[in-house]
């Protein structure tokens, strides 16, 4: 392994460990393993300033997918892109300090180094008059147009209804899975 694999495969290891998640959790979940990329650029710039961040790939498909939705009268924006191992922990620490157990955690929200967020490649897309991350958002214009053009633009709804991975639906959540199509 390279030593940088050796350093992030440790690191998730700890997060896991200080979390009290055990492999046996990690299996249950059939969840991938993710690696943080080597580089990344900014996609957007939050309205409170924070840079949502992706592989510089996504980050031009991003741009080119919002500025068609545009086009079309739809308007677009990030809620979340790439997270780090700590910011990962975060969110499943704050919910295991709310009492909820590993398995309902791990259907809303991936553990450290099994986030798709990890890639670089994963957005949680949002809409004016749309709360953030919510069932909802599917019932938006926003997310038909996604429904019907992200796919040219090499973006996929990871989590739909009934996944194999036995994620909660998560129609915000759509991944830059780099095959472009039409």
């Amino acid at each position: 392994m390279p030593p940088d694999l050796d350093k992030y495969v440790i690191s998730v290891a700890r997060a896991l460990a200080t979390l009290g998640i055990s492999n046996e959790d990690i299996a249950r979940t059939r969840l991938p393993f993710h690696r943080e990329p080597a580089e990344l650029a900014v996609a957007e710039r939050g309205m409170d300033g924070a840079e949502h961040c992706l592989i510089p790939e996504a980050a031009a498909a991003w741009k080119e997918m919002k500025a068609a939705a545009n086009g079309d009268g739809i308007e677009l924006y990030i809620v979340s892109a790439f997270r780090d191992l700590d910011s990962q922990s975060d969110i499943v620490r704050e919910k295991l300090e709310r009492g909820m157990s590993l398995p309902t955690i791990f259907t809303l929200s991936a553990p450290p180094g099994y986030s798709e967020h990890h890639t670089g490649r994963a957005v949680d897309i949002n809409t004016p008059g749309s709360i953030p991350r919510e069932i909802p958002f599917e019932e938006t214009t926003a997310f038909d147009w996604l429904m019907t053009h992200a796919s040219r633009f090499g973006f996929i709804m990871s989590y739909p209804r009934n996944n194999a991975l036995g994620f909660s639906y998560e129609p915000w959540h759509w991944y830059f899975a780099h095959q472009q199509t039409g």
